[in-house]
């Protein structure tokens, strides 16, 4: 049985980090200090970046046969040994990844009380606000964030899509258009690296459910204290990742239990596996933890994309990825009821992921 979902709190404005850093506080409030076991630390040297695997999808598309496979095996390695990997070349035009970025700023800009016209509902991941709080004293993240369900329809709330900035409804919905397309290709390549069918990911999800989420984060004064998003892995198959141009870097990523910064390359998109294909590839490609940490002086602004598979879909363990030296890992289960689990849950790791996994009894 599936735990009992905490109920959800509402965080007032004072817990808003735009309203809060433009008070300039000369302390940080008690609600967004972590305990000293989460803090980032910040002044030690970080494991460089230059490992994270890069993938050229133009190759993957485009390519002669050698380039392909060679591009396959890249995948299939940064999917293994890393979990994340940056795009380059995936054909989104620059001037789409620019305007959608300027537009979520402009939205992130807006008067407090414009913004509160979406509120985030509790226990959904859609409109603005904080996600993820369910206790009163539970830390905060250093964040506002704005979410909204796009695909497939029935999932959106038309109340949540902002009048303003002007165009912005219209921008995040062909943003959201090419990048599915993209989604859609990436998980060929990776069925393809581990061996299966091209089109295996994509006829067992069905009409593929699709959300978007951007993430900003202010300045902070004591970027020691806070984070700017809890460690966490994806309930996702894939998550897109746009790391807005001139941002701080933000994102760090658990390696080998080390906390490595992802460096952006212009124009580039950040791939990483979720929950789904860990669970799917019976854990031969796993999901990882990731973090935001936040700056001293500079804003930063990412924008999201989830793709998983449809709500009414049971997913397990593949069988072309069980037998006697890798027993199955993860029961059968509805990806819907895993979708409530992890939306009703607050980030912790890879906690979100217990609810699938097979607890193995270890006799004397």
């Amino acid at each position: 049985m599936a735990p009992v979902p905490l109920s959800p709190v509402r965080v007032g404005h004072i817990d808003d980090v735009q309203e809060l850093r433009n008070a300039k506080p000369t302390t940080i409030p008690e609600r967004f200090v972590r305990d000293m076991t989460e803090r980032p630390t910040l002044a030690t040297a970080l494991s460089s970046t230059s490992d994270i695997p890069v993938i050229d999808f133009s190759k993957l598309i485009k390519g002669d046969k050698d380039e392909v496979h060679i591009e396959i095996l890249k995948l299939g390695i940064a999917c293994e040994e890393w979990g994340f990997f940056q795009v380059i070349n995936h054909d989104i035009e620059l001037s789409l990844l620019e305007s959608i970025e300027k537009l979520a700023k402009e939205f992130f800009m807006l008067p407090l009380e414009e913004k509160q016209k979406y509120p985030m509902i509790p226990g959904t991941l859609q409109g603005y606000g904080q996600a993820f709080v369910f206790s009163e004293d539970q830390k905060l993240d250093w964040c506002n964030m704005f979410a909204l369900g796009v695909e497939p329809q029935y999932i959106r709330n038309p109340k949540l899509w902002p009048t303003k900035p002007a165009k912005f409804s219209e921008t995040v919905e062909l943003y959201s258009k090419e990048v599915r397309a993209l989604c859609n290709n990436l998980l060929k390549y990776i069925a393809m690296s581990l061996g299966l069918r091209q089109q295996a990911f994509e006829e067992m999800f069905g009409v593929a459910v699709q959300a978007i989420r951007m993430n900003y984060y202010p300045a902070c004064s004591r970027p020691d204290l806070v984070l700017g998003l809890s460690p966490h892995s994806d309930g996702s198959a894939l998550t897109v990742l746009q790391q807005g141009k001139g941002s701080s870097v933000g994102l760090q990523i658990l390696k080998d239990n080390t906390w490595v910064p992802v460096q952006p390359i212009p124009n580039a998109l950040v791939i990483n596996i979720g929950d789904t294909i860990e669970v799917l590839s019976n854990g031969k490609y796993k999901s990882v933890e990731h973090r935001a940490v936040t700056h001293k002086e500079k804003d930063r602004l990412s924008l999201v994309t989830f793709y998983a598979p449809s709500y009414g879909i049971e997913l397990g363990p593949m069988p072309e990825f069980v037998d006697e030296s890798n027993p199955c890992k993860y029961r059968r289960y509805n990806h819907g009821e895993y979708s409530k689990h992890y939306v009703t849950s607050k980030l912790q790791g890879k906690k979100a992921l217990d609810f699938a996994k097979i607890h193995t009894k270890i006799s004397n």
